[in-house]
């Protein structure tokens, strides 16, 4: 999808221990249908699958620019499967039909 951009976030100058937070808050942040750009010097996979754990179907990963020295990914957030039926009249069964 293409997601308008919010923020940009290098994580090569911020110390290790705080990079995950500073992205988590910054996802949390955008709107449905927004993103932002984590730039890194590795392929941030643990991260993929940490915000896919902690907000499950609102994530979608798209690279930019895969490496060898330099990753740039596009993190945009969609609107969770629960939040789209939210307002259901219950005739559908609920299962997204």
């Amino acid at each position: 999808m293409n997601f308008p951009i919010v923020t940009e976030i290098d994580v090569r100058s911020i110390a290790a221990q705080e990079r995950h937070r500073q992205i988590f808050s910054g996802f949390d942040a955008l709107q449905i249908g927004q993103s932002l750009v984590v730039t890194s010097d590795h392929n941030p996979v643990p991260l993929h699958l940490q915000l896919n754990t902690r907000t499950p179907g609102q994530v979608d990963w798209n690279y930019l620019q895969s490496g060898p020295d330099v990753w740039r990914v596009q993190i945009g957030k969609l609107e969770t499967p629960a939040a789209v039926h939210s307002s259901c009249c219950g005739s559908c069964g609920g299962g997204g039909h």
